[in-house]
């Protein structure tokens, strides 16, 4: 019989902070599919495989880590989270409250939010509150709003979600059999690279779980490496890059719009630690690979999403990227989230629909069939 996936808390709970007592909040998050993209692997001579995260309950990864946050804040108690958001992560954050029944507020920045997501937090309830500022000053208020009032905060500074985001590097491991040799990802506030990092270490060696009421015992190692991380930021948005935080980020990348990451120190552990590296690409590379991805591999993804295929784009045009090796890049957001640029020609013109007469050969005359 097929198995029936249960969520990454119940999936992986020997791996993550939880009891046989925890009352798990899930809307089914993970087990999101590694597509093979023939067209990529055939421009690096390699194999590349992109984890689209996208197929998440609420279009992104957010939700690996929100499972873990809101599951946590339900233990301790909590009757009310807040977040800070661009937007990906206020959709997911309230969605989990929804499920969990927590009020959840959400800060967001003034202006350049995609309306896809603000639509979806609204939809769940939540407080929907716009800060006079960007992001980094939305996440300010909100940490300091949960050290003083009686409010849970779900940011990915919140170690629980690191823990839920560990997860997708399990997934690969276990779908592939073995770790990949470099894993490329978008990189915002960091939290994902750190986590996947995390989780990447975790597996590759024997491993036991720390927390209070986990099960017992040592499980033993479930790959045999760790992969080279390549992160990339927006170059608009790229303070890693830069070596110091943007005041004023500008990228129509909204999901990696971050001037200064709350896991920047994470973010350059990872990099360092496997050998890797963390650059920029433009906004045209970005909306190039975000094409690519649509038109050639068939994985539609918003914008930001892209940026880790930009990289390996630009790093393969650059000669960097090393033949007969395998590639995985996350990808981070379904392009429903976001999906205006679709209708975008590359030349920045509108999509039009091309205009036929009602007659049968006309039509096989403009697709090419006659």
């Amino acid at each position: 019989m097929a198995h029936q996936w249960r969520g990454v808390i119940r999936e992986y709970a020997d791996r993550l902070p939880v009891s046989e007592s925890t009352r798990v909040v899930t809307l089914g998050e993970g087990g999101t599919p590694l597509i093979e993209a023939p067209a990529l692997s055939r421009l690096v001579e390699g194999e590349v495989w992109v984890k689209f995260e996208g197929m998440n309950p609420t279009g992104s990864f957010k939700d690996r880590g929100m499972t873990m946050a809101i599951t946590a804040a339900v233990e301790q108690g909590a009757k009310a989270v807040v977040c800070a958001s661009t937007g990906n992560t206020s959709a997911s954050a309230a969605a989990y409250a929804t499920q969990a029944g927590l009020t959840c507020a959400v800060l967001v920045p003034e202006g350049k939010i995609a309306m896809g997501k603000l639509s979806q937090a609204i939809a769940h309830g939540a407080t929907l509150l716009q800060v006079d500022g960007n992001f980094d000053n939305c996440l300010d208020v909100a940490r300091k709003l949960s050290e003083n009032y009686p409010v849970f905060l779900v940011n990915s500074v919140n170690p629980n979600r690191i823990e839920g985001q560990k997860t997708g590097a399990f997934e690969v491991v276990d779908a592939l059999g073995d770790a990949p040799d470099y894993h490329l990802l978008p990189v915002g506030n960091a939290g994902n690279i750190t986590a996947y990092w995390k989780g990447y270490r975790e597996y590759s060696q024997p491993y036991t779980n720390p927390h209070p009421g986990a099960p017992a015992g040592e499980l033993p190692a479930v790959s045999t490496r760790t992969p080279v991380m390549w992160g990339f930021q927006a170059a608009g948005a790229a303070p890693i890059v830069l070596g110091h935080p943007v005041t004023d980020p500008d990228t129509l990348a909204t999901a990696i719009r971050i001037g200064n990451p709350a896991s920047w120190e994470q973010a350059e552990a990872a990099r360092d630690e496997s050998g890797g590296l963390i650059d920029s690409v433009t906004d045209e590379e970005i909306l190039a690979a975000h094409r690519w991805l649509s038109a050639k591999e068939g994985v539609f993804v918003e914008p930001a999403s892209a940026a880790g295929v930009a990289g390996l784009i630009k790093h393969h045009g650059l000669g960097n990227v090393p033949t007969g090796k395998r590639w995985v890049i996350t990808v981070t957001g379904h392009g429903l989230k976001d999906p205006q640029w679709a209708l975008r020609n590359a030349d920045g013109s509108d999509v039009e629909p091309q205009r036929v007469p009602f007659d049968v050969v006309a039509v096989a005359e403009a697709l090419g069939l006659s």
